[in-house]
């Protein structure tokens, strides 16, 4: 638990002081992907201090929110528990809400794989979305994209994926485009596909460029009227 304590007798105090502290949802955030050792996740988080990434993953352990488990040719592993994945619809929605006064990013504000893996699980709307196969990069980021059937597959292709668990793809992408983090104004409705081209947000490598409509159906968050973005 964590060391904090609010004093109230409530369910939302008890979640608040489980997961509350300061990068402990991202560290959730980043199991929902997959399990991670110690040195995944420092990579994923690369501003948390090791000592306060080894103080958060040990009071979610003792939350049962975590369990540290031996994985073959990998080690020990860190992995939510099935109490704490109940957490991941949770998450998501904390993403679209957070979604909506996102701005353009800091200069040192990074994108990473289980970030942006997450993201796209966040905006996926089975109901709107068509069968299709990308391969998405994001600066240093390149992410298999695969929809079949209203069911998402993402799959880390760099930086390479910790080794735990999951297959890489085979066969090529129908679509392989590059995307800057203004992504989000696509994903959000408020930039056509082929205006995000022209803008250079998109830039298509390879496949059909007609597929970049079918994954904004896909992968869509309504961005409200009033949002106010944040200053940069």
């Amino acid at each position: 638990m964590a060391s904090r304590s609010y004093g109230q007798y409530c369910g939302v105090t008890t979640a608040v002081e489980q997961i509350g502290e300061r990068w402990a949802l991202l560290i959730i955030r980043d199991l929902l992907v997959g399990p991670r050792r110690y040195t995944d996740l420092k990579q994923g988080l690369p501003k948390i201090p090791t000592n306060i990434l080894s103080t958060r993953l040990k009071e979610l352990q003792e939350a049962g929110v975590v369990r540290r488990v031996p994985v073959m040719h990998c080690g020990l592993v860190y992995e939510l528990t099935a109490y704490g994945r109940e957490l991941e619809p949770i998450v998501l929605a904390l993403g679209r809400w957070g979604f909506q006064t996102m701005g353009d990013p800091d200069p040192e504000d990074v994108v990473t794989a289980d970030s942006l893996t997450m993201a796209l699980r966040t905006a996926f709307r089975p109901d709107a979305a068509s069968d299709a196969d990308y391969e998405l990069h994001v600066g240093d980021v390149a992410l298999r994209v695969q929809v079949e059937a209203a069911a998402l597959t993402v799959t880390q292709l760099s930086p390479p994926a910790p080794p735990v668990g999951g297959r890489l793809p085979g066969g090529e992408p129908q679509l392989v485009f590059a995307a800057t983090p203004g992504i989000r104004h696509v994903i959000s409705g408020e930039l056509a596909p082929q205006d995000a081209v022209d803008a250079d947000v998109l830039q298509v490598v390879s496949g059909a460029p007609s597929l970049l409509d079918d994954f904004a159906r896909s992968f869509h968050i309504d961005a409200p009227s009033h949002r106010q973005v944040r200053a940069s």
